[in-house]
């Protein structure tokens, strides 16, 4: 499969445009469904992208729909065929967040909240490890091994030279001072946190305790944006067994909100930058007295 195919966003798009056409030709799901021999969930489910669609069930529905146009036809067939293909995250057997990775990957930017540690886009090697290994209850060596793959490659998509994600983040204090697997694994990731707020196409604001309370305090939320849909975007929050993805231009409008007030909160990037120095500072004298104490 061509790097440029990501079968998640194929299906969305794809069930977005169905059911543009299913509207205008005035018909509902159900009896679409009906015409179709199928049940009415499945209309749903093929709308919301939530499953794969073959190239002849479009081609029956776009004449359901008359749509006469043979290259909409032909564009709406291919983009079934390849929505059933499989991404490069796939090959890793079952990830829990599979549909969020089709995501991230098509975004051509996303903004975040983060109140408890650093986001995974971000994360050093032996960061991530410690907060896969000591957040996820039962997991195996191999499952562990396995998820930080998936994490390492993630992070390839914000270095994509041809379209670099844009990439956003609010973070809460506490994900600084919270000492995720050693002070030095701590030092190491401020060090590259602050490496990574330094390009253009990124930016990174610290939310202070003193700042008290603040809309952030429902939880962690990301907010993903698509270049060939500007009007439209998915909010993700992530959930321990489930994860939720909220489309309603009514949703998008209330946690772009949410965030342009955490931003307004939230230290300026210079001053972050420096924040985050200060706090490197507080692990290096806590790596150095240890060694220290150890050599006496």
């Amino acid at each position: 499969m061509g790097a440029s195919v990501n079968p998640t966003v194929r299906k969305r798009r794809l069930g977005a445009e169905l059911r543009r056409l299913r509207k205008a030709s005035g018909l509902t799901s159900t009896e679409v469904a009906e015409r179709l021999l199928v049940s009415q969930p499945k209309i749903s489910r093929l709308e919301n992208g939530h499953c794969a669609i073959s190239p002849r069930d479009v081609r029956d529905m776009c004449v359901i729909y008359d749509v006469t146009d043979q290259q909409v036809v032909d564009s709406l067939m291919r983009m079934a065929k390849e929505s059933g293909q499989q991404g490069w995250w796939n090959s890793y057997g079952d990830i829990p967040y599979s549909v969020y990775i089709g995501l991230e990957m098509d975004a051509a930017s996303i903004h975040a909240y983060e109140p408890m540690v650093v986001p995974g886009l971000m994360q050093t090697p032996a960061y991530a490890q410690a907060v896969i290994e000591d957040t996820i209850p039962l997991v195996t060596a191999e499952q562990a091994a396995m998820r930080l793959k998936v994490r390492l490659r993630r992070q390839h998509r914000i270095y994509e030279p041809a379209c670099p994600l844009r990439l956003g983040v609010v973070l809460d204090e506490s994900a600084l001072r919270r000492v995720v697997g050693s002070p030095y694994i701590m030092r190491e990731q401020l060090e590259h946190l602050n490496a990574l707020s330094a390009e253009p196409h990124i930016t990174v604001q610290i939310l202070p305790y003193n700042v008290g309370a603040h809309p952030g305090l429902s939880g962690q939320f990301s907010i993903l944006r698509f270049d060939d849909s500007p009007e439209a975007g998915v909010v993700y929050l992530e959930g321990s067994t489930s994860d939720l993805y909220l489309e309603k231009r009514s949703d998008l409008e209330h946690y772009e909100a949410m965030y342009a007030h955490l931003q307004a909160l939230a230290l300026s990037p210079d001053s972050t930058r420096h924040f985050i120095a200060d706090t490197i500072k507080s692990y290096i004298d806590t790596v150095a007295f240890a060694r220290d104490g150890v050599s006496t």
